[in-house]
């Protein structure tokens, strides 16, 4: 099985119509941040879509030099606790800092406190529902600022098979650790407390959670964007990710586990954001026919 080392992974955030307000929120909150780029609807595939020409579509931004891309889809989906991100805070001061700008029209899911795990704890779900969880800490037992975590809500534990399936798909990969329930702890014994791995250069977390929160379970709201440069690490993402998962349009699947993923070759966000707005829009007619993206389609449009 092949593997790539150099495809970054990008959370994208869906809003209704918020995406540039949040990320300008975002990137108040986290130094090293920064918009680097607005792309607007181009009026083709209204009819699908149905969002207007002019506005807003995607946002491309940083926070704490992440990459992330906000996109406005719609009132189709609401953010869920099934991804949330984790941020390392050094300092109690910084911790209560950004606990007070997120709670700030949102709401507080664990209260912020010493927990077992850390000195300082809180699971906060911000103005817009996007859930972070904010911790005492030090960078260096992490290795990056901000950490997508992910819960999965299930009977028998699936947070083991999802990293295994993960890291068998990149090169350098790590399982830094695994912690798992005990018997009699409040889920199955052997499913995942908590997990620590790196895919590349980006590292992530994983839990296991029991099926009464099987409302916050994965969606669209949050999905991961896998850029690729040629079609055949577009193929090889599209096949090994949509096994026994789902494939929908536009370069979006689901993998066996519901979590969103977007396999998009690099050429696109390119042609997108380029000056030739004619060549955009045809390349968003060509996309808006697939499913898997087709590299020499798009560019030949």
């Amino acid at each position: 099985m092949p593997a790539y080392s150099s495809n970054e992974i990008v959370p994208c955030l869906w809003f209704d119509d918020q995406a540039e307000e949040a990320a300008n929120f975002y990137i108040s909150l986290f130094d090293n941040s920064e918009m680097n780029s607005v792309a607007h609807y181009n009026g083709e595939g209204e009819e699908i879509h149905g969002q207007p020409e002019g506005k807003v579509m995607t946002v491309d931004f940083k926070l704490a030099d992440q990459s992330f891309l906000g996109l406005n889809g719609g009132p189709h989906f609401e953010f869920t606790t099934a991804v949330s991100f984790f941020v390392v805070c050094e300092t109690e001061e910084e911790v209560d800092q950004l606990w007070n700008e997120l709670l700030e029209g949102g709401s507080a899911l664990m209260p912020l406190q010493e927990y077992n795990w850390s000195k300082k704890y809180g699971w906060v779900q911000d103005k817009y529902g996007l859930s972070w969880q904010l911790s005492l800490g030090r960078m260096e037992d992490v290795g990056q600022k901000i950490t997508p975590s992910f819960m999965y809500v299930s009977e028998d534990g699936q947070a083991e098979q999802a990293i295994e399936l993960y890291t068998s798909l990149f090169e350098e990969t790590n399982i830094v650790g695994i912690q798992h329930y005990e018997a009699g702890e409040e889920q199955p014994e052997g499913s995942v407390k908590h997990a620590q791995f790196s895919l590349g250069d980006q590292v992530f977390m994983a839990m296991d959670s029991s099926p009464e929160h099987a409302k916050f379970s994965f969606n669209e709201a949050l999905s991961f964007q896998i850029l690729c440069d040629t079609q055949e690490q577009v193929d090889f993402y599209w096949d090994e990710l949509s096994r026994n998962g789902e494939e929908s349009q536009c370069g979006w699947l689901k993998d066996p586990f519901g979590v969103s993923w977007q396999i998009v070759p690099t050429i696109l966000p390119k042609i997108m954001n380029g000056d030739d707005t004619e060549k955009a829009k045809r390349a968003t007619k060509a996309m808006l026919q697939m499913q898997k993206l087709d590299i020499a389609t798009i560019e030949a449009a």
